[in-house]
């Protein structure tokens, strides 16, 4: 989400007339956009911003601050107070606003600007794209479908930072997914916190198909769209129209993102998750009978204020029996305004380290033996340019998402390959030029 938030605010300050510049140090303008889902994230940012004062102050330059983003959200005018260098504050329905903003911060109109105030159709607002490469080389592209969380999980912050589910209108979205395949674009991600919410409380069912499954049909039958993916969607959103989705429509990724959190069905009603172990295992269970190779990722947390060793024994039982393909694994950090940050027996660091490296040797394990799996199979990739770790490779990603590297030319982007894969690392599938079908 912040990625994409980034690129509209980029695409927008491009249309003014703004370039990017090539490092921090030599910028008029200087934004950070920030998260607050674990307290690391702020403390970075801060500590980020305090680096590049200091040093303009040392170089004798001083370009425009600015915070946005969900930490801008929830601080407001504490991060002026706190960094006098800091000029701009904009929360998370204010990324359309930044262009103007800084117009009034340099042309003198105003001295500091701090806007954390909500704004109705803000969830239209973010559809500029700067396309890495230029549109010529543009392949994916994330596309924001709606703003916002009812969901209220106890230890996240974001339902107070992003506010309630606001959903843009299914034609709305199609027309600037339709603006992206006629710039190149070959595969679309939709966005959402919980993206499976999308037009929930707009949107009437029709034919026994949520509103998400109805933008899924509007947007497949784009000519020219290859692939479509979604992210981050919620358990509580997979209906078994959903399910079905991914049986009937072709260009829909066989990949799901599924955020588990934890296998402990208490810990999973502290959390105020919505499901029981049991049903997202059954939740599992009809996603691969529907989808045949599935890929399947999720969240972790551990050390959850209240969690004992039987409930994380619980989730790395899970893990193993669900044997996920990858996992992103958080050591539980107090957010505050929470209500887990004010719950009884936190579980000390300490613990909640050992159960992090516990749990991440697992899915690792999981994890190489599923990939190993792959070696001597043909599969189909989409190549999206060079590999970010060895720029004289290309990369592309299988329709269950996983990344392979291959050795090839830059007139293979953007090409719908089939690739026989030679070797698996961590995490990385690589594929024998010499069996590339061209």
């Amino acid at each position: 989400m912040n990625e994409r938030d980034s690129e509209a605010v980029a695409a927008q300050l491009a249309a003014r007339g703004y370039t990017l510049a090539p490092s921090a140090e030599v910028a008029d303008v200087v934004l950070l956009n920030t998260c607050s889902v674990r307290d690391f994230a702020e403390q970075k940012a801060l500590n980020k911003m305090k680096a590049l004062a200091a040093d303009a102050s040392r170089a004798g330059h001083k370009p425009i601050f600015g915070f946005l983003g969900c930490m801008a959200q929830s601080r407001g005018r504490e991060l002026i107070d706190r960094l006098p260098d800091v000029d701009l504050v904009l929360g998370t329905q204010k990324f359309h606003r930044v262009a103007d903003c800084l117009d009034e911060l340099q042309a003198g109109r105003a001295e500091k600007i701090v806007d954390v105030a909500e704004e109705p159709g803000s969830e239209a607002a973010i559809r500029e794209h700067l396309l890495p490469g230029g549109a010529a080389k543009a392949v994916t592209a994330f596309v924001s479908v709606m703003q916002g969380c009812n969901q209220y999980c106890t230890f996240c912050i974001v339902p107070y930072t992003r506010g309630m589910e606001r959903s843009r209108a299914i034609p709305d979205i199609v027309a600037e997914c339709r603006e992206l395949v006629a710039r190149g674009v070959k595969e679309i991600t939709l966005l959402g916190q919980i993206v499976t919410s999308y037009g929930k409380r707009d949107l009437p069912v029709r034919n026994g198909k949520s509103a998400f499954v109805q933008l899924l049909e509007a947007v497949h039958e784009i000519d020219g769209l290859e692939r479509i993916r979604f992210t981050a969607p919620h358990p509580k959103g997979y209906g078994d129209d959903l399910i079905d989705a991914y049986r009937r429509l072709p260009k829909l990724c066989e990949h799901a993102h599924l955020p588990v959190q934890s296998g402990s069905n208490r810990i999973l009603k502290r959390m105020h998750r919505g499901y029981t172990r049991e049903r997202f295992l059954e939740l599992v269970e009809k996603l691969r009978a529907a989808r045949p190779g599935l890929g399947l990722s999720t969240d972790l947390i551990v050390g959850f204020p209240g969690e004992t060793e039987a409930d994380f024994a619980e989730t790395v039982a899970l893990c193993r029996q669900v044997e996920f393909d990858q996992a992103f694994i958080f050591k539980y950090s107090p957010r505050r305004d929470t209500p887990a940050a004010e719950m009884p027996d936190p579980v000390p660091q300490t613990v909640r380290e050992e159960r992090n490296q516990i749990l991440l040797q697992v899915i690792n394990e999981i994890a190489a033996r599923k990939y190993r799996s792959f070696v001597g199979r043909q599969v189909q990739i989409l190549v999206e340019g060079p590999s970010k770790r060895n720029p004289a490779r290309l990369t592309g990603r299988t329709r269950c998402n996983k990344i392979v590297v291959f050795e090839g030319s830059e007139r293979h982007r953007g090409q719908l390959m089939d690739v026989k894969i030679i070797r698996a690392g961590s995490f990385t599938l690589y594929g024998d030029p010499a069996v590339v079908n061209l």
